[in-house]
């Protein structure tokens, strides 16, 4: 079956319903003879498909006219009290042999037919074979869409610096000296909720003063425990769409707190991402990554880590090559991290000691950092690294005082 998104509009999407848009875009309503394969559990009817209880799945095609980032809206049921759960498989015929879930999960209840949605799923144009699974008890689907919330910007500007030279020289900062909303040249906003391929569970929000302000000269990423459904929002902010980065080292200061399932990350991300069949082909650098549950709440005292990923080596592969150090006082305190970046290898340094080396040379699946990179604040929450959430927490941040970028001319 072929769903075809003839055009969409962005929308601004608050509590999970269906939404019109206007050209309308047509819904996928699931037949017999319109599902391309499905587990032994599903059955078609008239103008659903029926699944029975356990694990059961059906796969589809749909045929994305436009990268970005989009709404998934599942309408089911289920169809005894027991519930259910539904998620989305993208890329179920690529060649790693992966599983890219491009939503979290999401429960469908007994009564009439309800719209379960996730937002902000990273989709690149062009044909892609899905899958929906469904676990628990029996249930009924009826439709899926797809709704466009923000299309995909190209970086149009890569900030190239020379290594060659003797002395390391300032060519690019970002101060953070101006109050209020981030800097509209500089940051853009990822947004939504639909697991991040880690299964966080936070939403994240674009143009949203409690979750991403300027204030007193600082960048202050707050978490907040305030969605109307109970559950967290935050802010991720990215210069892609801005401005991309090409070797050079990057000097910053930035603290975190300490709370139990908190997950604060600054990073890079190859250009070439569109969707999570990118990575991580694409590259990932991880400069600052700290976890609340490997802080102590007292002294502060905790564990950072420092990776890269590349197709050869990445964590979902459990051969990723990374570095931790215990920090006395990493938590609540500001601290120094620093990357240097040439075509040779990646450094990373933490209050001045050099912590991390990644060299691997043998492929561009090896070094995928001959192209650009963009630069990604964020504080997740729970996820595959942040762990499970204390209760008691209310907000969480990552602060950071700034961002300056050297290059070493000859």
């Amino acid at each position: 079956m072929f769903i075809r998104l003839l055009s969409a509009s962005l929308v601004a999407l608050g509590a999970c319903q269906t939404v019109s848009t206007a050209p309308e875009i047509p819904t996928l309503s699931v037949a017999a003879t319109e599902f391309l394969e499905a587990s032994e559990g599903v059955a078609a009817g008239a103008d659903e498909v029926g699944l029975a209880a356990g694990r059961q799945w059906f796969s589809f095609a749909v045929e994305i006219p436009v990268a970005g980032r989009y709404r998934v809206e599942v309408t089911g049921r289920a169809t005894a009290a027991e519930p259910t759960v539904v998620h989305l498989e993208d890329a179920i015929d690529n060649q790693d042999g992966r599983h890219y879930d491009i939503t979290a999960a999401m429960p469908l209840t007994a009564g009439d037919f309800q719209t379960v949605c996730k937002d902000g799923s990273p989709l690149n144009e062009g044909l892609h074979r899905m899958k929906l699974h469904a676990d628990g008890g029996p249930a009924a689907i009826r439709s899926i869409r797809f709704v466009l919330l923000k299309e995909h910007e190209p970086t149009p500007r890569v900030l190239e610096q020379p290594t060659g030279g003797p002395e390391w020289k300032l060519v690019w900062a970002e101060e953070f000296d101006q109050d209020g909303q981030p800097d509209p040249e500089v940051w853009a906003s990822d947004i939504g909720n639909w697991g991040w391929g880690n299964n966080e569970p936070q939403y994240y929000t674009e143009g949203r003063l409690e979750n991403a302000r300027v204030e007193d000269g600082r960048l202050i990423i707050e978490a907040r425990k305030d969605r109307e459904d109970g559950g967290w929002s935050s802010a991720r902010l990215t210069t892609r769409g801005r401005l991309s980065f090409l070797y050079g080292r990057f000097e910053l200061r930035a603290k975190t707190t300490t709370g139990r399932g908190n997950w604060a990350a600054i990073w890079m991300l190859g250009d070439s991402y569109r969707d999570e069949i990118s990575w991580p082909y694409c590259g990932e650098i991880d400069i600052l990554e700290n976890v609340g549950r490997e802080i102590d709440d007292a002294s502060g005292d905790g564990r950072a880590h420092f990776s890269c990923h590349t197709r050869a080596y990445y964590f979902k592969q459990n051969n990723h090559i990374s570095a931790s150090k215990q920090i006395a006082g990493l938590g609540n305190r500001f601290h120094d991290y620093a990357l240097e970046w040439t075509p040779e290898e990646i450094r990373i340094f933490f209050d001045g000691e050099h912590v991390y080396t990644y060299d691997k040379q043998g492929s561009e699946l090896e070094y995928p950092f001959h192209e650009p990179q963009n630069l990604i604040i964020n504080m997740a929450m729970g996820g595959g690294m942040g762990g499970e959430i204390d209760p008691g927490l209310t907000r969480e941040r990552l602060e950071v005082d700034f961002i300056r970028v050297y290059a070493r001319p000859e």
